[in-house]
């Protein structure tokens, strides 16, 4: 979940916390970092059920904060995955992508030239356009570059004569993509370039296994097993057939993108995350149905996703009670809504012998009925459905959602105006302020800010008094009349806990954090950015105060 971002709904990228340092801050634990990130992709939930798309994924990492650059990074990239200290691939299968160029940035030729310097013939070096071989900016403006992507030949046949890395048919595995970023798109649409040079190196954990494993799709590696082997105990099925694959593949990702997101405080809605929620859920219950499920299971796969991740993402376990009662709430209420789909299918079939593609849709978009299900139903009662009318009427709501997100990510990632910073800021007395007014038990569950506002959510299970909202308010209006310093230090971790610094110690960090303290009221681990002094701020006011789950609540405020 980004913190303090109002541009974007869920972290999709290793570099969308690292934004700062892409600019230029300094990152507590230098300039050359690994690490591992949680994903989720909302755009490809809608391939899910290939090879090799997943909406959850966890991506490693490798990054150049200003330090080295393509020379270095593409011959270490080939060595890790060629050599045999290493990872081992056969070089002869490894064939990669570099960027064609346009009208605003040139041929990424040196990319290609060290590529043939290591030995990749210039047969299995494709020169790509920027809907490939272009990463960044989260949002319309910020850090961005050239990439070249390095892809695993699988052994399947190609799909055509025009079949080659980036193709979606399967035959082509990216498991590595260096990102060079040199960029930065300013609000005009015009490129400038950084004050330094970054790389950064993704590599899918579940693709990478999957070519490692020799298995040609990320669904039969051993993380899922569990999963597959709980899906067909439910269903009872004992051998997934080719008509079943896809089902099963969905409800593995599904259900452990939505046991992740509940863990972290999301419950299903109708808007924003929420909203990506339910429709991951919906979906999963959804193919769930296809394969004969006809009870509740997305609870009892959440604890074998739990128990498969509780090493490394105890958060999990401390949210299991939780997990399990919002899947089950879930299923209840979209089963109501299934009977009311059904409903309307019988209406619009009546006296019919064709349903077409707007009707079809209809069933889709406001009652959750897969194109299958409408298939299926059809079928029962001899009425033909016009399938590709259907996917001409999603295609069309998908360009109105397209630009619909663009809209909504148009202010950038790397929002740095004077307000959001105000706000940001805010946000940290706001916290501490609820902590001595309800309890130092109050810890944050999420936040977004605007350059209109902020909004901040905590546990907390009943709705605040008037006067504790007064005392609130008091507080953090005290603390900007003192016009207190706001100073960030980088220290360890240990030290920060010992400083009673604010953060998510169920989660991981590096050895090195940055600590920002405000005067002697609070201290916090975060990356910024911040105001220099309390003065700065304004007046606090709370605008709105609500609950959102159980047990969570959420304050609207603002500085006037």
């Amino acid at each position: 979940m980004p913190e303090n971002d109002s541009t974007a709904l869920f972290i999709s990228a290793g570099m969308h916390p690292l934004v700062p340092y892409l600019l230029g801050q300094q990152h507590p634990s230098g300039r050359k970092l690994v690490n591992v990130q949680k994903c989720l992709r909302t755009s490809d939930i809608d391939e899910v059920g290939d090879s090799f798309h997943l909406s959850f994924f966890e991506m490693l990492g490798n990054w150049s904060l200003g330090d080295y650059f393509k020379e270095e990074s593409i011959p270490w990239s080939y060595e890790f995955l060629t050599s045999k200290e290493w990872l081992n691939i056969d070089e002869e299968k490894l064939s990669v992508t570099v960027f064609a160029g346009d009208e605003k940035i040139p041929r990424d030729a040196e990319s290609a030239r060290i590529w043939e310097g290591l030995g990749i013939p210039k047969d299995r070096i494709f020169y790509l356009p920027r809907e490939d071989n272009w990463w960044g900016p989260i949002g319309s403006t910020g850090p961005c570059g050239p990439d070249t992507e390095i892809f695993y030949d699988t052994g399947k046949e190609p799909c055509g004569s025009e079949c080659k890395p980036g193709c979606s048919c399967g035959k082509y595995n990216e498991i590595w993509n260096n990102v060079f970023m040199e960029y930065n798109r300013t609000p005009d649409g015009e490129y400038e370039l950084l004050e330094q040079k970054n790389v950064d190196t993704g590599m899918g954990v579940e693709r990478t296994v999957a070519v490692l494993q020799g298995k040609d799709n990320v669904y039969e590696i051993e993380i899922f097993a569990p999963l597959v082997n709980g899906i067909k105990e439910l269903s009872g099925i004992e051998v997934i057939s080719e008509d079943q694959i896809r089902s099963v593949r969905i409800i593995c990702d599904h259900s452990r993108a939505a046991t992740f997101l509940l863990a972290e405080g999301i419950v299903p809605l109708n808007v924003e995350q929420g909203y990506v929620l339910r429709r991951v859920i919906r979906g999963a219950i959804r193919h769930g149905k296809l394969l004969g499920i006809e009870k509740e299971f997305l609870s009892v796969l959440s604890q074998i996703i739990i128990e498969t991740y509780v090493e490394d993402y105890p958060h999990l376990k401390s949210n299991e009670d939780f997990i399990v009662t919002e899947f089950e709430k879930e299923y209840k209420k979209f089963n109501n809504t299934l009977a009311r789909g059904l409903n309307r299918f019988n209406r619009i079939a009546r006296n019919k012998e064709k349903i077409d593609g707007k009707d079809a849709f209809l069933l889709y978009q406001s009652f959750g009925f897969p194109i299958e299900i409408t298939k299926e139903l059809g079928k029962e009662n001899d009425i033909f459905v016009d399938v590709d009318g259907f996917h001409e009427e999603f295609e069309k709501h998908q360009k109105v959602s397209r630009a619909g997100a663009d809209k909504r990510f148009g202010s950038g990632l790397a929002d740095k105006s004077e307000a959001t910073v105000k706000l940001h800021t805010a946000t940290h007395l706001l916290n501490e302020a609820l902590r001595r007014v309800l309890g130092k038990d109050i810890t944050q569950k999420g936040s977004n800010i605007t350059q209109k506002r902020l909004r901040f959510d905590f546990n907390f299970d009943r709705k605040l008094t008037a006067q504790e909202k007064k005392d609130v308010e008091a507080i953090v209006n005290g603390t900007i009349n003192e016009a207190l310093p706001v100073k960030r230090i980088e220290t360890t971790l240990d030290e920060a806990i010992r400083m009673g610094s604010q953060a998510a110690f169920e989660q991981k960090y590096g050895e090195k954090v940055s600590v920002y303290s405000i005067g002697d009221f609070s201290t916090e681990l975060c990356s910024g950015p911040h105001v220099e002094n309390t003065g700065e701020l304004g007046r606090f006011k709370i605008i709105k105060e609500e609950g959102i789950s159980a047990g969570v609540r959420r304050i609207r405020a603002v500085l006037e």
